[in-house]
């Protein structure tokens, strides 16, 4: 195995499959541009051969430039609450991505944060795209199935330059007993684009997350999409913000949610503080089975010429849709199937194929257990 993978060796092929359920390569970097790895509180790599790329430890990327202090905790406060609170009173663990001025990747980059004991991990990530440079970034978040009583706690600070682009996709692959807890704030200049795509269909015993994003910049664009499964014992407390602070800046925050027992509270909040600017919520959810399902979507304008709207509907797969099916061929699971399937295809925007294929992949998996 090369040097650039050291550490997936180490993990038995129980693990391994579930780290390769978020879509991250185990073996090579085949398809990939660079790769970071983070077992409980070890960092066993960190390393990318893309030219302008540069993927570090976080406590090897503050020894190594002072000008990062600029970022250090400037997007998420570190006194925000007792997650953050947590992880700034403690040595630092967790990445920094840096894409310099007009660089790109062809591939994804991507980076696996696993969690192998009953323990709390935590890690707290910069990502940083300079003046006019694309990443795509795909993070698969795991625990080992000997985990039964461990935590994950992190933070994520996003700055996306002057006509830059990220794209950020994360899988979840939890334990049905891990409690998660993700802080993340996205800070985009002028003309820049943040793509955050989240999917969650083996969800763990409690998901609480609420990223913002920040459009500083005018005609600054971004889009949160989230496709969640709430199995029995499960809560997923989750949704996403825009803060549309510059004229032309766009928002647009869509969600997907199956219940089969567990609680979903989808969040969606908008603030349009500057004129000519547009935001839209969109939370769709199904239940399947007796669960429950709490849509909360805020559009907050302040000025004219704002433009927020915002729709949620939740209800069951309607037997009309499943007889229409049957009537053509289809057993009742078949077209069950097939309607949840269609319900959960969403199309992102913007979306690099591999990274599509990575969503459609998780959601191909989790339809097994439906």
């Amino acid at each position: 195995m090369p040097e650039s993978m050291k550490g997936f060796s180490e993990l038995g092929e129980e693990d391994l499959k579930r780290i390769e359920m978020t879509g991250l390569q185990t073996g090579s970097l085949e398809g990939r541009s660079g790769s970071f790895l983070q077992v409980d509180e070890h960092i066993h790599h960190a390393s990318t051969d893309t030219k302008g790329i540069e993927i570090l430890a976080l406590s090897d990327a503050l020894e190594k430039y002072a000008w990062l202090e600029d970022y250090y905790w400037k997007a998420v406060p570190r006194d925000k609450d007792e997650i953050t609170q947590y992880i700034a009173a403690r040595e630092p663990k967790g990445y920094v991505i840096i894409a310099r001025k007009g660089s790109q990747t062809t591939f994804p980059l991507q980076t696996c944060l696993f969690l192998a004991k009953d323990d709390i991990q935590y890690v707290h990530n910069i990502i940083i795209a300079e003046e006019g440079a694309e990443l795509h970034l795909i993070t698969g978040c795991a625990s080992s199935m000997k985990t039964k009583n461990g935590a994950h706690y992190g933070v994520t600070e996003f700055y996306v330059g002057k006509d830059a682009k990220v794209t950020s996709t994360m899988i979840h692959t939890w334990g049905e007993s891990i409690e998660v807890y993700p802080r993340s704030v996205a800070i985009v200049e002028e003309r820049g684009i943040f793509l955050s795509n989240y999917v969650c269909m083996v969800p763990a015993k409690k998901v609480q997350m609420y990223p913002t994003a920040e459009l500083r910049g005018e005609g600054a664009v971004a889009r949160f999409s989230s496709i969640m499964l709430a199995t029995p014992g499960s809560c997923l407390d989750t949704g996403s913000r825009a803060l549309l602070s510059a004229k032309g800046a766009t928002a647009e925050l869509i969600t997907r949610a199956i219940t089969t027992g567990g609680t979903i509270i989808s969040r969606g909040h908008i603030l349009g503080s500057v004129k000519d600017t547009k935001g839209h919520i969109e939370c769709r959810a199904l239940i399947l089975r007796d669960g429950i399902i709490h849509a909360i979507p805020e559009i907050e304008g302040r000025v004219v010429d704002c433009e927020l709207s915002h729709e949620a509907a939740v209800g069951k797969i309607a037997q009309d849709e499943i007889e229409y099916l049957m009537a053509r061929g289809l057993s009742e699971d078949e077209a069950t199937a097939t309607i949840i399937r269609g319900f959960l295809d969403v199309k992102i925007s913007g979306l690099p194929e591999t990274l599509q294929n990575q969503i459609n992949a998780a959601i191909d998996a989790a339809e097994k257990g439906f």
